[in-house]
């Protein structure tokens, strides 16, 4: 399954919330560097959907707010 993830980095608290099916918007407390919100979104992202840790890969959006993730075995 692909999601659409709307992020925002260095927010002064966590959220995630389901704007439809298939889009969240997540706020995540670490910066945008070294890809520090990229891992704290996946561990999200699999808790969330209740995936193994490997379980979830950004496929698109590496650098950018908007990623597109696969969650699961695709």
């Amino acid at each position: 399954m692909y999601i659409r993830v709307k992020i925002t980095p260095n927010s002064k608290k966590e959220s995630f919330i389901k704007k439809s099916e298939n889009e969240f918007e997540i706020s995540v407390k670490e910066k945008a560097e070294n890809g520090a919100a990229n891992k704290k979104i996946l561990e999200l992202v699999s808790i969330h959907f209740e995936n193994p840790p490997g379980g979830v890969k950004i496929v698109n959006g590496h650098h950018h707010r908007v990623k597109l993730l696969a969650v699961g075995n695709e």
